[in-house]
C-alpha cells in the first residue's frame, strides 16, 4: 500500500521551525509545497492521482530522529552537505563549600561506630547522618599511677571536629596542670582555668570550629563534673537520675540575658533559638567568630562519691534530645548494678540505638562510668 501525503509549509519540515543544524541543506527553504511519500508494503494495487507537488521519500534520518519510517533523503539539484553539530566546549565548574559548617574532619577511626570497653568504664561513639563523625572523648585512669583517680569526658563538635579533637587531647591535661598549680586546692577554680586555657591554645590555632564539652574528673574520692554546652551528665543514685549538668542553651533565661548585657541577640531560627541567628549553644570551646558571647567558662559540682552513687552517664546531645535522663537510667542500670559481671558497653549501645530508633541523625556519644571502681 502507497500512501502520499501533501505537506504545505509542515512545521516539522519547514527551515524556519527547524535548526538547519539539524537537516541536510537542500531547496525546502525556497518551495513552499513540500510532500511526503511513506511506503509501507512494496506491493500496491491502487494508484495515486498525480500531484503537483514534489515528492520526497523518507530514506535515512538524522541521528536522534524516530527510524521507524525508513531513511530520509532531500532531493535537491546539487549534492546534499551534511552540516555537522559541533559539541560545545566543557565547563568547568569549581567545586565549593556552601553552607555555615566548615569541612569535615574524618573520625578518629574512620567507622561509623566507635566501642571501648575499658576499665571501669564504656563508651559507644555512633556516627550519624553526616558524612564524618565530629564528636570525640577521652578516658584517663590510674592517673598519677593512682587507680582510682581518672578522667572521662564527651566533646561535641560542631563545624568540623577539629575543636572536639583539641578539646579531647589537651582539656585534662591543662585540668591537672592547674590543679598542680593550686596543690589540690581550689578544684572549680582548677577546672574553670583549664577550659579557658585549652579554649584559648585552640584560637591560636585560627580553626573554624567549637566544640561542647562535659568531664568528670574524679580525685581522691571525689568527683568533679563540668560541662560547657550541651553535652550532659547524668548520675544514677540508687536508681533515680540526678543530672549533674545544665544544658547551655541561649533559650535560657539566665544565658539569654548575659548575652544580651554584652551586646548580642538571641532569636529563634525555625524552632531553635540561636546566637546571632547561627549557634544553638552558649558555652564551648572554640567558635571564634562569636567568642564574644560564646565563652569556654564551664560549669562545675563538685561531690564526694558514696556508695549509693552508681554510675555516671555522659553523653552528647545526640542522646538527650531522644532519651529522657531517667529512661537513660532505666536503661542501664540492669546491665550495671546487681550483676556479677556488669556490661556497661551493652549499656552504652542500648542507649544509643534507642536514640536511633527514636529517629536521631545527630552523632551519639554515650560514656558510663562505674562509680563505685573509684571509691
Amino acid at each position: 500500500m502507497s500512501c502520499t501525503i501533501a505537506i504545505s509549509n509542515s512545521p516539522v519540515f519547514s527551515p524556519s521551525r527547524i535548526s538547519s543544524s539539524l537537516f541536510y541543506k537542500s531547496s525546502l527553504s525556497s518551495s513552499p509545497d513540500k510532500a511526503l511519500n511513506i511506503n509501507h508494503s512494496p506491493s500496491s494495487s491502487s494508484s495515486t492521482p498525480s500531484l503537483p507537488l514534489r515528492l520526497l521519500r523518507l530514506q535515512k534520518p538524522p541521528s536522534g530522529l524516530n527510524r521507524e519510517s525508513g531513511d530520509v533523503v532531500v532531493s535537491n539539484s546539487s549534492s546534499p552537505t551534511l552540516l555537522k553539530r559541533k559539541r560545545p566546549a566543557r565547563l568547568d565548574i569549581p567545586i565549593s563549600c556552601v553552607g555555615f559548617a566548615g569541612p569535615a574532619t574524618p573520625a578518629v577511626d574512620g567507622t561509623q561506630v566507635t566501642e571501648v570497653d575499658g576499665d571501669g568504664y564504656s563508651v559507644c561513639c555512633k556516627r550519624g547522618r553526616r558524612e564524618a563523625m565530629e564528636d570525640r572523648y577521652s578516658a584517663v585512669v590510674n592517673l598519677q599511677g593512682d587507680p582510682k583517680q581518672a578522667f572521662f569526658g564527651i566533646f561535641d563538635g560542631h563545624g568540623g571536629a577539629k575543636a572536639a579533637e583539641f578539646a579531647a587531647e589537651n582539656l585534662n591535661k591543662n585540668i591537672l596542670n592547674e590543679v598542680g598549680r593550686r596543690g589540690g586546692q581550689e578544684l572549680e577554680e582548677a577546672v574553670k582555668f583549664g577550659y579557658l586555657n585549652t579554649d584559648s591554645e585552640f584560637l591560636k590555632e585560627d580553626i573554624h570550629g567549637g566544640s561542647c564539652c562535659v568531664t568528670a574528673l574524679i580525685r581522691k574520692g571525689q568527683l568533679v563534673v563540668s560541662n560547657a554546652g550541651d553535652c550532659r551528665a547524668v548520675m544514677s543514685r540508687g536508681g533515680v537520675a540526678e543530672a549533674l549538668t545544665s544544658d547551655h542553651r541561649p533559650s535560657r533565661d539566665d544565658e539569654k540575658d548575659r548575652i544580651e548585657n554584652l551586646g548580642g541577640f538571641v532569636d529563634c531560627c525555625h524552632g531553635v533559638w540561636r546566637i546571632q541567628g547561627s549557634l544553638a549553644v552558649s558555652r564551648g570551646i572554640g567558635d571564634g567568630h562569636l567568642k564574644q558571647w560564646v565563652t569556654a567558662e564551664p560549669e562545675t559540682k563538685i561531690l564526694r562519691i558514696e556508695p549509693v552513687y552508681e554510675f555516671l552517664i555522659l553523653a552528647s546531645d545526640g542522646l538527650w534530645e531522644k532519651v529522657t535522663n531517667q529512661e537513660a537510667v532505666d536503661i542501664a542500670r540492669p546491665l550495671c548494678v546487681g550483676i556479677q559481671k556488669p556490661e556497661l558497653l551493652s549499656a552504652c549501645r542500648k542507649l544509643a540505638a534507642l536514640s536511633v530508633s527514636r529517629g536521631s541523625k545527630d552523632d551519639i556519644s554515650v560514656m558510663l562510668i562505674q562509680l563505685g571502681r573509684f571509691y
